[in-house]
């Protein structure tokens, strides 16, 4: 009897690995390759996150307002996938150009730090370190929409529509190929999020410890391997190309004319009608956002962010007009449920300071944090990809966020002492760091999810002639959320004011004590907020005529 459980164990267990990891691995193609490397580049775009943290702590007298302040504005250029996705609908044949665009200013982003850790004096010479490190946080969101936006509209490119002979495909094949599509393109960001960690890990070992030159050093190295970013999703491109014309000829050698061919791997060989709503409206967007950042009028970033979605819910109402009723339906539901989720505000730098300086996370913990993350985060997506394709937004946003709240109880009781009680318990076994890492390990999987069902259905659904556009629009709005939760940071930090120590760079004279007394009230209410606001968003739209995919 024992063994006959132990088999039935067994043969459940492995047909749950077959049919959840085995299988995504027997459904890669080597046309998907082109924007995986393209997200694989996104994922390691957090080679120089931890650097970038402790950079901006020791060198830079920015506040955790201001950093929030920034985070808004690192965030608006996603707005701009919206007139961005329809360009590249318009340019199809030629939207690499885009990513090698989206390359240079990555580069020149990176080689504006790589300046200032190798030589300071000169950088310093024309403008002050901070003006240096923002134009920096800014060009690199602009590089990687440019390139995000093309790696959407390869996805749909990269899901044929016929087979090695010519046949077309039946709509069921491709349905779970676009959700594999989908999925793998997650699995790509995260993977390279798993490779910068391990890098990171390596790299920062004994950073702490080091002397102020030599940690400045290790800084550099860090930011000058960075520079393979670009090269990675240049390479994506390049290997697009490069299967384009192998599988033009291809199937010249089974007969088809070269025009044949070539209209058998093409999404649509003419270009859309050049939709002027989209691309007046952000030209508009552009201008208005200059013209109020630079004129740094008091609210700036708030007429911004109303403006700016006034914009796109307009251009939804338009492109939405482009579905069947029913369909219409589904997306805003879905498109509102994803917003709300991704709009929740979090406690801001604050958080990260404190637990630098009260906890003694160092460079090389925090790594390893992110290894942890990312690791189970891939892991994660591939226990829940059979959850992703059976349960509706609605479900999987309100299973979220009930683990998140859940999930956010261990650090607000370390902040309150649990640490200490348990490491008094356990013989210091449990300790902060023992409930980090857990924590981090639960929590990890979860932040992928409620993206994956809606990517896939818009890469389904849409009309074949709008799938850039549609991405690219409904991306604009979900990453306005984005923008919506760090205007709630920023006010959160308003409310709540956390400062970590400052010093004189000349003097060495404290010119801001740290003060986390404030923290623990902060985390408490990025918690509630957090749990009350999707659940509502959830009774709203079941109770609407509006549905979730």
């Amino acid at each position: 009897m024992k063994i006959s459980s132990a088999t039935g164990f067994f043969s459940v267990a492995s047909h749950w690995f077959s049919a959840n990891i085995v299988s995504l691995g027997r459904e890669m193609r080597l046309s998907y390759m082109p924007p995986l490397m393209v997200y694989v580049a996104a994922g390691i775009s957090g080679l120089t996150g931890i650097v970038g943290t402790f950079y901006v702590k020791e060198k830079l007298g920015l506040s955790a307002e201001f950093l929030a302040m920034l985070g808004f504005w690192m965030m608006l250029p996603w707005a701009l996938k919206m007139p961005l996705g329809h360009l590249v609908d318009l340019m199809w044949r030629w939207k690499s150009l885009l990513v090698y665009l989206g390359a240079g200013l990555i580069m020149i982003s990176l080689l504006i730090m790589i300046g200032l850790l190798g030589h300071t004096e000169v950088m310093t010479s024309m403008a002050s370190v901070e003006t240096w490190y923002v134009v920096s946080a800014l060009l690199a969101p602009i590089g990687y929409v440019l390139q995000d936006v093309v790696a959407d509209a390869m996805t749909v490119e990269a899901v044929p529509r016929v087979d090695e002979n010519g046949m077309a495909l039946d709509a069921q094949t491709r349905k779970l190929m676009h959700v594999t599509m989908q999925t793998l393109g997650r699995v790509a960001i995260v993977g390279g999020g798993i490779l910068v960690s391990v890098a990171n890990v390596f790299l920062l070992r004994d950073a702490a410890a080091l002397p102020e030159a030599e940690k400045e050093a290790v800084y550099l190295l860090v930011y000058e391997l960075a520079l393979i970013i670009p090269l990675v999703s240049v390479l994506g491109v390049v290997l697009a190309s490069w299967l384009r014309r192998r599988d033009i000829q291809r199937f010249m050698s089974q007969g088809y004319s070269k025009l044949e061919a070539t209209n058998l791997l093409t999404i649509h060989a003419d270009p859309p009608p050049v939709n002027w709503w989209i691309l007046g409206g952000g030209l508009i967007f552009t201008i208005t956002s200059l013209t109020v950042g630079l004129s740094r009028m008091p609210g700036a970033e708030e007429v911004i962010f109303l403006i700016s979605m006034s914009i796109v819910l307009f251009l939804m109402w338009r492109l939405t007009n482009e579905l069947e009723p029913e369909a219409r339906n589904v997306l805003v539901g879905t498109a509102f449920l994803v917003f709300i989720f991704r709009a929740i505000p979090g406690p801001g730098a604050g958080s990260t300071w404190w637990m630098i300086d009260e906890l003694g996370f160092d460079q090389q913990f925090l790594a390893v944090l992110s290894l942890v993350g990312a690791t189970l985060t891939l892991f994660g997506m591939f226990i829940f990809r059979r959850f992703m394709a059976e349960r509706s937004i609605a479900y999987i946003i309100g299973f979220l966020t009930i683990a998140g709240t859940f999930l956010s109880l261990p650090i607000i009781g370390m902040y309150f002492g649990l640490h200490e009680w348990t490491a008094a318990l356990t013989g210091g076994v449990v300790d902060a760091r023992f409930i980090a890492l857990i924590d981090t390990a639960l929590e990890s999987p979860l932040g992928q999810i409620a993206m994956i069902p809606m990517l896939a259905w818009i890469a389904n659904s849409a009309p074949d002639k709008l799938k850039a556009t549609f991405f690219a629009v409904m991306a604009s709005f979900t990453n306005l959320a984005l923008s919506a939760s760090q205007l709630g940071t920023k006010y959160l930090n308003q409310i709540y004011e956390v400062t970590r120590e400052v010093k004189d760079a000349v003097t060495g004279e404290v010119t801001v004590p740290a003060d986390y007394s404030e923290l623990g009230h902060l985390l408490i209410t990025v918690t509630i907020v957090g749990l009350v606001l999707p659940v509502l968003s959830i009774v709203l739209v079941k109770h609407s005529r509006f549905r979730n995919a």
